[in-house]
């Protein structure tokens, strides 16, 4: 596409927004507070750049990536862990080189099955109150799917800012860190696959 589409065309594009009423820099999750304001939007950029990847599995960082750099592996699939400030946030992706949009439909199918199979493995590490799953896609080709653990009593991070707060916290120590990334793996290992921490 080299043209805007027509929703584009109605933003606001080079205009200060202001907040609403109720947005999300208002709710109880949102990690930041004082001043704040809306970027002002950039015109579009048509056609857009191509994410990592895109040119096939040998420019993608997932598919040259050895097992050993993986929590845990199987036929299909892999699972990569991200060092951050929360309990645990790993991204689950499969072993060939697809998006979502053309996931062949065995692994499409395995889908759901392996994204509950990647929570309880995290729920294995305790105090964990929820599991949430998310999916962009924005900066690499092939599909990754994000499931970030929320600390158990933590209700301020409920929702769509938790990886905010994930960003603004202190890192889990290295051994922490390490320790749960072993849990996880072996949980996942339990019912088949290899775990590489």
């Amino acid at each position: 596409m080299t043209e805007p589409s027509e929703y584009v065309r109605r933003l606001p594009v080079g205009e200060r927004i202001p907040f609403p009423a109720d947005g999300i820099p208002l709710w109880e999750a949102f990690p930041y507070e004082g001043d704040l304001r809306i970027k002002v939007l950039e015109e579009p950029v048509l056609p857009e750049p191509p994410r990592r990847g895109e040119a096939g599995p040998d420019s993608c960082a997932s598919c040259t990536r050895p097992d050993s750099e993986f929590l845990w592996t199987d036929e299909h699939w892999r699972l990569h862990g991200e060092h951050g400030a929360l309990p645990a946030m790993v991204l689950l992706v499969p072993r060939g080189h697809h998006d979502l949009l053309d996931l062949p439909a065995e692994r499409a199918a395995e889908l759901g099955g392996m994204l509950q199979r990647v929570e309880r493995a995290i729920r294995t590490l305790g105090g964990i109150a929820r599991v949430h799953v998310n999916k962009w896609g924005d900066g690499g080709a092939h599909l990754h799917v994000f499931l970030i653990a929320r600390p158990e009593g933590m209700v301020q991070m409920r929702g769509t800012c938790l990886p905010l707060w994930d960003d603004v916290l202190p890192k889990l120590p290295d051994e922490v860190w390490a320790a749960s990334a072993r849990a996880i793996a072996a949980a996942m290992a339990k019912d088949g696959g290899t775990a590489h921490v």
